[in-house]
């Protein structure tokens, strides 16, 4: 059962996040899941998974400061 979005109600200070900057870090996310993968593939599930554990933190600190860096842009435009 699914269910459509009518809106989203983004906060303002969110509105001068950079969202091609945040769909880049997506893509390189991605990038690194295809990589740990092949490592998986190959014979190396420890590698694949420190790969993915490391890039999952870096992409959440990444997120975090773009979100920080909105709001404090947003606060100099007040």
């Amino acid at each position: 059962m699914s269910r459509k979005v009518k809106s989203v109600r983004v906060p303002s200070e969110l509105g001068s996040l950079n969202l091609s900057k945040l769909i880049r870090e997506f893509e390189n996310y991605l990038r690194d899941l295809e990589s740990a993968s092949l490592l998986n593939q190959e014979g190396n599930p420890d590698a694949a998974k420190a790969l993915i554990k490391t890039r999952q933190v870096d992409l959440g600190k990444r997120i975090a400061k773009m979100i920080w860096e909105a709001k404090t842009e947003y606060v100099k435009m007040k």
